[in-house]
């Protein structure tokens, strides 16, 4: 298999809609009301982990797809830079990974009946244990923090390269 040297639409198409969705999943999650013991996920709570779901269905089609269609590393790049973007696209990919599986663990152990956009229910991870959701959340959290900061990282990178670097990396990963 050869590793092309620009992405390609499919790829294009399964990284911006992440982003998309992952734009409009932090403030969700981040403004809607706490649910405690004994309460029901409300409409946020629904979209918020119908979106997780969605996030993490396109993220497993994307790393199926990395790992089917490889990009090579832009050549003009220095080794440092090279390795380094390679890394933290592998990190995006696990702390997506775990962040969605997370919240979806934190739904299961509160014993929460979910379903994905009121269209079907979703199935449960494991069984209502209130001691284990706490340690989920927590790990939640966690993850949220970790994958924002990588995102930051991707960001800057990519910031960088437009205004610093000037040169065309970001140009790989545009629509056109």
């Amino acid at each position: 298999m050869t590793a092309q040297l620009h992405y390609g639409k499919p790829a294009k198409i399964f990284h911006w809609l992440i982003v998309g969705l992952l734009a409009v999943q932090y403030p969700i999650g981040w403004l809607m009301p706490d649910i405690h013991r004994g309460m029901s996920p409300g409409a946020a709570m629904t979209f918020h982990i119908s979106i997780g779901i969605a996030i993490l269905a396109l993220t497993a089609l994307r790393f199926l797809w990395r790992l089917t269609h490889p990009v090579a590393p832009e050549s003009s790049l220095p080794v440092w830079q090279r390795l380094s973007s390679e890394a933290v696209h592998w990190l995006l990919y696990a702390l997506v990974l775990a962040t969605t599986i997370s919240g979806w663990l934190f739904a299961s152990y509160r014993g929460w009946s979910v379903s994905f956009f009121y269209l079907m229910p979703l199935p449960m991870l494991a069984s209502d244990n209130a001691a284990a959701g706490r340690a989920i959340d927590g790990l939640h959290q966690a993850m949220e923090w970790a994958l924002l900061i990588a995102i930051g990282i991707h960001i800057a990178a990519a910031l960088a390269h437009i205004f610093v670097y000037r040169d065309r990396v970001m140009q790989r990963m545009l629509p056109r």
